[in-house]
């Protein structure tokens, strides 16, 4: 990996620890995020030179506090400036603060931030988009895709969240108990978003977003020891382990997606599905379904088939029209009318997400799956030109490349039939 890449992933995973403490030290948001870009634009010069430091966390808020007091004084001119070798020389310094992270000081950092970005004043978009860019300091355009809207959309969403946090003198502590209820579906959604930035990566960029991933997984399992009696936060956890234990199996040596039918499933990782199906299994017990246990027990009937000619495809169908009943989308209609080709045929599925058309006309997914369908039944031309589209919307050159092979395969098929017609 380059220097530029495990240092993106450092930054990437450390954020919102960094962030959470510099908010808590500093007590605005403005201030810590400026603190933390400060301190990365110092670990891209420091560390190519130095080595990762052994705690990156507390490294960046050691400098990003430093940086930030030093702004402070110069602004208010109260003192001058200290020497440059009082802020860089943090040896002692990151050993004893990287001590105090793993304290109770430090413990409730990420969540207080979580909750704070969470706040009821703010719409339930605003409160996702300014979580999704403060604590894991995804892009605008990331961001803007995930919830499919343009850039200038998401933009002004956060920018008027930020506005609103300021101007509301929002008190920077943890919640109590009944604000940490009224917060918790923006917090769980936001989670939810930040793994499928990570999850949805691919190619040459899988491996070093993978820290997303992995990091709303912790935040998941911070929020379920919060919250240990309530189903639906069980239900997310046990949906991000389900999906984040394949992982190993979804890429091949190239970069290019294995389909879930194709997967090595002895690179599955085991002891994370064994922990997701107790999980999910728990969340049912209490008998109140809700949108994330749903989509953790169709990812728990993926994970239980030893083979894909096992997978229970009709059991899948039947809870993914639950989760359409519960929570209407032209995604989850989409993703059903896989299960539905696998059980009535591609005519059926594709009878199905022809309404969709319109509502996800600039949705990769969706050409991709139809140009499928199409191809199955025999239509090609009509299969080329959705797959065409597809590549025309693709995110990564690992999406745009695995439509390509169907082209491919689209005309060998071709060839072999005018070989056959002596053209």
């Amino acid at each position: 990996m380059t220097d530029a890449a495990w240092i993106d992933a450092a930054l990437t995973s450390a954020r919102p620890q960094a962030v959470g403490a510099l908010l808590r030290y500093f007590r605005d948001l403005d201030t810590a995020e400026e603190a933390f870009q400060n301190a990365c634009l110092r670990a891209l010069k420091n560390w190519p030179q130095n080595g990762p430091p052994r705690d990156p966390a507390a490294w960046l808020i050691m400098v990003g506090r430093n940086v930030a007091i030093d702004d402070i004084r110069r602004n208010r001119k109260q003192q001058p400036l200290p020497e440059d070798e009082a802020i860089s020389d943090l040896d002692d310094a990151e050993e004893r603060l990287a001590e105090r992270l793993d304290g109770s000081h430090y413990r409730d950092d990420i969540l207080r931030l979580l909750f704070i970005c969470c706040h009821p004043d703010l719409p339930a978009t605003q409160q996702i988009a300014l979580a999704l860019r403060v604590v894991s300091g995804l892009t605008v355009k990331q961001i803007a895709r995930a919830f499919i809207v343009s850039e200038a959309a998401m933009e002004q969403r956060i920018t008027r969240a930020k506005a609103r946090v300021a101007g509301a003198d929002v008190p920077f502590e943890t919640p109590g108990a009944v604000e940490r209820s009224e917060r918790l579906a923006a917090v769980a959604a936001m989670i939810y978003l930040i793994f499928n930035e990570g999850y949805s990566a691919s190619g040459d960029t899988a491996e070093i977003r993978k820290p997303l991933c992995e990091e709303a997984i912790r935040l998941a399992r911070l929020l379920l020891r919060l919250f240990q009696s309530e189903p639906e936060i069980m239900g997310l956890t046990a949906l991000l382990m389900l999906q984040h234990a394949r992982a190993a199996a979804r890429f091949d040596a190239e970069g290019a997606v294995i389909l879930l039918d194709d997967q090595d499933r002895s690179l599955w990782n085991q002891k994370m599905i064994a922990e997701g199906l107790a999980l999910i299994d728990k969340a049912m017990r209490h008998r109140q379904s809700g949108p994330y246990q749903i989509q953790a027990a169709i990812a728990a009937l993926h994970a239980r088939a030893a083979r894909p000619e096992d997978t229970d495809w009709t059991q899948i169908d039947l809870i993914y029209g639950a989760l359409e009943v519960m929570q209407p989308s032209p995604v989850v209609t989409l993703n059903r009318a896989v299960a539905v080709s696998k059980v009535r045929g591609a005519e059926a599925a594709l009878e199905m997400i022809e309404p969709l058309a319109s509502r996800l006309s600039n949705y990769f997914h969706f050409f991709g799956v139809r140009g499928a369908f199409l191809m199955q039944l025999g239509r090609n031309e009509e299969a080329r030109i959705a797959f065409d589209r597809a590549i025309s919307l693709a995110n990564t050159s690992a999406e745009a490349a695995h439509i390509r092979m169907h082209l491919d395969r689209l005309m060998r098929d071709s060839a072999t039939r005018d070989a056959k017609a002596g053209k």
